[in-house]
């Protein structure tokens, strides 16, 4: 009986110790500013570590997402981007995971809310407004 209320004040005491560390100052983690792709500076990621690598983009299901021709498209730090012009000529930028993808090419692809004023430091390009997607569809 003595040794098994010493476990578990031993594991108790173990356990209250670990919960007091926390971080120093009273600052919280600081949320993605604007400009600044989601999940960079993630919380325990290494400065300077791409929080998206190894990344696949998603295939998206027929139908579900905006139909779109590629105007453009170039491929930098991990990522395709993908000016989608839809029927209307409406241009709008895409970003997603690396895809094999041409000028030409019908895209459908998932509605999301945009960045505005995002800077591409591997692209030296500020995108007036660009939408961060998992994928897209191209059609056959």
């Amino acid at each position: 009986m003595k040794k098994t209320a010493l476990v578990v004040i031993s594991i108790a005491a173990l356990a209250l110790a670990g919960c007091k560390d926390k971080p120093k100052g009273d600052a919280p983690a600081a949320a993605p500013q604007q400009g600044q792709m989601p999940g960079a500076g993630a919380p325990g990621a290494a400065p300077g570590a791409d929080p998206h690598a190894g990344m696949k983009a998603q295939e998206i299901a027929a139908g579900v997402g905006k139909k779109a021709t590629v105007g453009q498209t170039m491929n930098s730090g991990g990522y395709t981007y993908v000016e989608a012009v839809d029927e209307k000529g409406e241009k709008t930028w895409l970003a997603l995971p690396e895809t094999k993808v041409t000028k030409g090419d019908k895209i459908e692809y998932p509605e999301a809310p945009p960045m505005v004023n995002f800077t591409s430091k591997t692209l030296n390009r500020t995108f007036e407004k660009i939408l961060f997607i998992p994928g897209i569809r191209i059609s056959k």
